[in-house]
């Protein structure tokens, strides 16, 4: 979402992202998951891997393309709005013929990230006029930080929409709002929208749930490292 918001608006596309964005990302990942996986390697060696071969609903091949299909056609169409509901709609009837072989629609969960938004995008609009002079001030370092750390505590795609907003930006200027409102998006629950996924998935590990100061003072060193190769690479 917070790179949807400004793509088309800015003219970047998927080379322009991969050169800019997705290589950086990818190499912040890769430090960051074996920094986790060394610190945690006692607790993932007591994780048994074997599989339970005693399944009674495993799902037939041809559901699995089925799935797969409809995807890629989701994917292909996402701009032209009959064909996609058409799609979904479709998916919602396999959904339910053949429930016993998959895990329950989490749809309460996608309405509420999509009416968010759309109201984003239907309120977010009317902010132009006291947002354009606020950013046109600040220098391309200041806007990084600033957006790292707004992200925390809003929506990442709330930040990139309000400034795709803003006429006369510089290139260097685009490039570190949208990666500090990358950076930020892990630091807690509310700074991204599939984190309260992740919480919803992961709380049952965790006695009480997942402590939201934990997960910010987790999520730092992380960040640092994002943030890091995000600026300097």
């Amino acid at each position: 979402p917070p790179v949807l918001m400004v793509a088309a608006v800015w003219k970047w596309d998927i080379g322009y992202m991969m050169g800019m964005f997705g290589w950086k990302a990818a190499l912040a990942v890769l430090i960051n998951a074996l920094a986790a996986t060394m610190v945690f390697r006692r607790e993932l060696s007591l994780i048994s891997t074997a599989f339970d071969q005693r399944e009674q609903n495993r799902a037939p091949l041809t559901l699995i393309i089925t799935h797969l299909g409809l995807l890629a056609t989701v994917v292909a169409f996402a701009h032209h709005p009959a064909m996609f509901l058409g799609i979904l709609l479709f998916f919602l009837g396999i959904a339910q013929a053949y429930e016993q072989y998959q895990d329950r629609l989490i749809l309460r969960e996608g309405l509420l990230v999509a009416f968010f938004l759309a109201g984003l995008v239907v309120l977010g609009g009317q902010q132009q006029w006291w947002l354009q002079p606020v950013l046109l001030s600040m220098g391309a370092d200041a806007v990084f930080v600033g957006a790292t750390i707004l992200t925390a505590f809003t929506d990442n795609a709330a930040l990139t929409y309000l400034g795709s907003l803003v006429e006369g930006l510089s290139d260097a200027f685009k490039y570190a709002l949208v990666a500090g409102a990358v950076t930020g998006g892990g630091l807690t629950i509310i700074a991204n929208a599939p984190n309260p996924a992740g919480q919803n998935i992961l709380q049952r590990f965790f006695p009480g749930g997942v402590s939201p100061l934990g997960l910010l003072a987790a999520a730092l060193v992380p960040t640092v490292i994002l943030a890091l190769c995000f600026l300097l690479l």
